[in-house]
């Protein structure tokens, strides 16, 4: 039987990094799945795309077309909530107004860089979105996604070999397996997921982790 969390585990795990009052951004793949884990909650859900307010996924027959998230799912917009330019919307995010952003990886290294918008040798033409100025304008970036590749190599690494989406700006790393906290000493080992050794964790990471003295099991 396979260890680890679910893809919605992890998101529900990313999720309670949340307080109430922020505003926050959601990327593509597991960062999508947060605001699932987020209903009812006192935030703000910010899209690339211009929504400020973002709610829900639309209820089956209540899809609007020209209301839709950064992954064009059709959406819902809760009360007080606005819709603004796509300018606005990057405006926001450069002025440093995003205070926690969920973005997946290809790579995290050691000292919190990272890769998450071209792979070498892909021939498809590289779009980075809005990733590289959520990376440089959000306060808090948290990165959601397995902890290796589908061939087992890590994706926490000493140093990335994939192109930079932004340097220094991961504060935490959420994964299947464990919490790793970025510090400016190097990262930190809080949570391990439920049957799952820091040895375990520790074999699948491509950088030295330091074992927290609170290490805790994540809960699900």
């Amino acid at each position: 039987m396979r260890k680890g969390l679910s893809k919605e585990q992890i998101a529900a795990r990313a999720a309670k990094e949340v307080q109430d009052g922020m505003y926050v951004n959601v990327g593509y793949g597991i960062p999508n799945l947060v605001p699932e884990y987020l209903k009812g909650r006192d935030i703000f859900l910010h899209t690339e795309n211009g929504i400020i307010g973002m709610g829900p996924l639309a209820p089956k027959g209540q899809e609007d077309a020209d209301l839709v998230n950064a992954a064009k799912q059709p959406v819902s917009v809760v009360p007080g909530g606005a819709i603004v330019s796509q300018s606005d919307s990057f405006m926001i995010i450069r002025g440093g107004h995003v205070a926690m952003t969920f973005l997946g990886a290809y790579q995290v290294s050691e000292k919190g860089d990272l890769a998450n918008w071209k792979v070498p040798g892909e021939d498809a033409i590289p779009g980075i979105g809005g990733a590289m100025d959520l990376a440089a304008g959000t306060k808090r970036i948290v990165v959601t996604m397995t902890h290796t590749n589908k061939d087992g190599t890590p994706k926490i690494v000493k140093e990335c070999t994939f192109p930079l989406t932004g340097q220094r700006c991961v504060t935490l790393i959420v994964t299947d397996l464990a919490v790793v906290r970025v510090t400016p000493k190097g990262l930190v080992l809080e949570e391990v997921a439920p049957g799952v050794t820091p040895e375990e964790v520790q074999g699948a990471t491509g950088a030295t982790l330091c074992v927290s003295p609170t290490l805790k099991t994540i809960e699900v």
